[in-house]
């Protein structure tokens, strides 16, 4: 018979090893715990990765002289197995893609249902662009300035209609017919623009610009009209689109030069004006760019060589520096395509400061003789930039404002 004390001592050192053992586990598994709480979790935890945020960004532009596909050109158009298509049929020549956006002076109404003969719009000067014509001009041109002496030319109704068929077309548009109307002078559109994000990406983006059109055929804008430019030019950049001056002639005229200087006194970065059919000469005021006139881009026109050319204005718009804004700039310049919009409150309202922008400028020559648009010769090309007289003006700019 075993010894009653070496059974007890043998019971107490088993209980003892189990709360040993029991002791061990516990202090494991609330370690194993522990590790688990502070450790980031795969599973229930959402860790939400920051967006890439835009660094800079880019806009090249291309603004062109007076566009119209009415009258004769309709009717080589009709004449063509391109149809629609002809006006446009060689503009990708100049290298569309390589452009954001095209911004240009539409010279006339977008009306259905006209049918004068090209000799009727001809000997009125009534002029109508068909709308069937929209969807290929929606391929090459952004923005169009409404701005000129022919929109009106079917009425109010029918310049009503220009902009509802421009809108459907998704092709943005400023300006009015009207010389003393002056809440329609400048309109803040959305400028497709490239952004550079600051993981090194490039994506899409728009910049809210404000466009500025004044006709003064018939009637020199007012000191009101042109002092519009004031409510924008402390937030975003202007660009001025006159048309006015006398037609036909290789040169501006004094009434036409004391305008645009107005319009760069009132804080426009550049004034790139059309009408007078013949491509004029430019000038450095105040370090900014004025070009007096860009010519006929399409336009049914043919007699003389001066009105088959025009100088197409690149104009290239880039951030500089650190832009605090950026971001806040690209959100709010979706909501800016639309007419009317209210970008200009809005960027008021959220305390948004101009970003530090520079500008530079190239002239390309073009030539819509034989009936078709299409960039100028070599020759050509030099003889545009001598009328212009580009070298001078691009060597008397002042930063921001550069030449190419």
């Amino acid at each position: 018979m075993l010894d009653k004390h070496k059974v007890s001592l043998r019971q107490c050192v088993l209980i003892l090893s189990g709360v040993v053992v029991f002791l061990l586990v516990g202090s494991i598994t609330v370690l194993l715990l522990a590790q688990n709480l502070s450790a980031p979790s795969t599973g229930n935890i959402r860790v939400v990765a920051r967006a890439p945020q835009p660094v800079n960004l880019s806009s090249n532009t291309l603004f062109t002289g007076n566009v119209y596909w009415g009258r004769y050109i309709n009717d080589w158009s009709q004449a063509s197995a391109l149809s629609y298509q002809y006006p446009f049929s060689r503009l990708g020549e100049f290298g569309r893609d390589q452009y954001d956006a095209w911004i240009s002076g539409l010279e006339c109404p977008v009306t259905s249902g006209v049918n004068m003969t090209s000799a009727e719009e001809d000997a009125t000067l009534a002029f109508n662009c068909s709308p069937d014509y929209l969807p290929e001009a929606a391929k090459w041109f952004t923005i169009f300035s409404l701005a000129n002496n022919h929109t009106d030319n079917q009425g109010i109704a029918g310049f009503t209609e220009t902009k509802t068929h421009l809108a459907e077309n998704s092709i943005q548009y400023f300006g009015h017919y009207d010389y003393q109307n002056v809440d329609d002078v400048c309109e803040v559109v959305g400028l497709p623009t490239k952004a550079t994000l600051d993981d090194g990406s490039v994506t899409n983006g728009t910049l809210p610009v404000a466009m500025c059109g004044y006709h003064g055929v018939f009637g020199v804008p007012t000191d009101e009209s042109i002092a519009a430019i004031q409510k924008y030019a402390p937030y975003m950049p202007v660009v001025a689109m006159p048309h006015m001056g006398a037609e036909y002639r290789s040169s501006t005229d004094e009434l036409k030069t004391n305008a645009y200087h107005q319009m760069i006194d009132s804080g426009a970065d550049m004034v790139l004006g059309d009408h007078p059919h013949w491509i004029q000469n430019t000038e450095s005021y105040n370090g900014h760019l004025i070009v007096y006139s860009m010519g006929n881009f399409i336009f049914d026109q043919q007699d003389t060589f001066e009105v088959t050319r025009s100088a197409a204005i690149r104009v290239v718009i880039s951030t500089v520096g650190d832009n605090k804004d950026l971001g806040k700039w690209l959100q709010l310049g979706e909501k800016c395509r639309m007419f009317k919009d209210s970008c200009l409150a809005d960027a008021k309202a959220q305390g948004l400061t101009k970003l530090d922008l520079e500008y530079k400028f190239g002239a390309i020559g073009t030539n819509d003789a034989d009936k078709i648009n299409k960039p100028a010769t070599p020759d050509q090309q030099s003889s545009i930039l001598q009328r212009l007289n580009w070298q001078y003006t691009m060597n008397s700019l002042q930063p921001p404002y550069s030449s190419l």
